[in-house]
C-alpha cells in the first residue's frame, strides 16, 4: 500500500544541518516534512491540543537518539504510552555506540533504525514503508470507527434480525423466533443491509467478523 499525498515526515534532531539535509532529501522524493530541534518541542506539539497532530493522516517519525533534554528514548517511550507507533512509525537515527540500543527500541515496537551516515536511498525506501504502515493502520482505524457507528444507527429490533441473519437463519425462521411477520422480517433485513452498506447475509458476516 502506497503512503497517500497527505503524508506527512516529522524530523527530531538537535543538529540544524541534519534536519535541513533530511528535508531537502524527503523533499526529493515529493515527500513533505516538519522539522523540530528538540525532542522536548515535539513532545509539546503533540500535547498541545490546537496544535498537536491528528493520527488522521499517514506520519513517520525520524528520531534522534541522543539530544540535549527528553533524549530520542525517552520520547520513544511517550509514544508508546500513548499507542501512537502503529500510527507514526519510528525510525530511529543513530551513531555507532547507539545501535545495540536502537536495535532493542526496534523490538520494542520501532520501525527501524538507521545508522549515521545514512544511505540516503535505503533511508527514504523506509521511511516510504513506514508511511504506507501508518496508511494501512489508519485505514483499519477508519472501518472500525464506521462499523462502530453503522451499528450504533441500528434499532434494537434490526440488530436481532441481523444477527439472526448472519446465522444463516431463513426469513420464516426469524419471523417464527422473533414473533414477528415475514414481511415484517424483509423490511428490517434490507433497513440492516441499507445501514450497513451490504447486499448480502456473507457480505454482512464477513464485516461483523471484522469487528
Amino acid at each position: 500500500m502506497q503512503p497517500t499525498e497527505d503524508a506527512l515526515v516529522f524530523i527530531v534532531d538537535d543538529d540544524a544541518g541534519v534536519r535541513e539535509a533530511l528535508a531537502w532529501l524527503l523533499r526529493s522524493r515529493r515527500l513533505p516534512s516538519q522539522s523540530f530541534e528538540s525532542a522536548d518541542a515535539f513532545a509539546e506539539f503533540l500535547n498541545h491540543t490546537s496544535l498537536a497532530w491528528q493520527p488522521s493522516q499517514p506520519g513517520c517519525l525520524l528520531l534522534d537518539v541522543r539530544m540535549p533534554g527528553m533524549s530520542g528514548l525517552a520520547l520513544f517511550e511517550q509514544l508508546i504510552e500513548r499507542q501512537l507507533l502503529d500510527v507514526l512509525p519510528v525510525i530511529f537515527l543513530t551513531g555507532h555506540a547507539d545501535v545495540p540500543t536502537a536495535v532493542d527500541s526496534v523490538k520494542r515496537g520501532a520501525f527501524d533504525f538507521c545508522e549515521k551516515p545514512f544511505s540516503d536511498n535505503v533511508l527514504v525506501d523506509r521511511v516510504e514503508q513506514a508511511l504506507a504502515r501508518s496508511a494501512q493502520t489508519l485505514q483499519v482505524l477508519r472501518n472500525k470507527q464506521s462499523l462502530q457507528h453503522n451499528l450504533a444507527d441500528l434499532t434494537d429490533r434490526e440488530r436481532d434480525v441481523m444477527y439472526l441473519v448472519v446465522e444463516g437463519l431463513p426469513n420464516k425462521l426469524i419471523a417464527d423466533q422473533l414473533d414477528i411477520s415475514v414481511r415484517t422480517v424483509e423490511v428490517h433485513r434490507a433497513r440492516v443491509f441499507d445501514k450497513m452498506n451490504v447486499k448480502s447475509a456473507v457480505e454482512l458476516a464477513n464485516l461483523l467478523r471484522s469487528e
